[in-house]
């Protein structure tokens, strides 16, 4: 059986939030994910559906893959073609109105 409970961390000690279905003194394996803020994960959410990010890999898991040269290329192009343009006012030009 594997279960994912939300707990607090105090004085040292992991707390469950909701009672486990555990016996006294079993042995179990904990992985600990810390919760994001939600207007964090609401801002992610967004720029991942909108396709201006990619999700978030979870631990252990391989990374994205690079670049390819051609994308790499693109980018830096896009970014010579800027001088005295801060990035963010390169993305907002290239990104247009909402």
């Amino acid at each position: 059986m594997s279960e994912i409970v939300q707990a607090v961390y105090e004085r040292g000690v992991l707390r469950p939030l909701a009672p486990l279905d555990l016996s006294e003194q079993q042995r179990v394996r904990i992985q600990v994910w810390p919760e994001q803020e939600p207007e964090e994960e609401e801002v992610l959410r967004i720029l991942t559906q909108a396709g201006l990010m990619r999700p978030r890999p979870r631990r252990g898991s391989p990374p994205p893959p690079p670049l390819s040269e051609d994308e790499r290329k693109a980018l830096a192009d896009e970014v010579g073609r800027a001088p005295g343009k801060s990035l963010s006012e390169i993305v907002i030009e290239d990104r247009g109105a909402w």
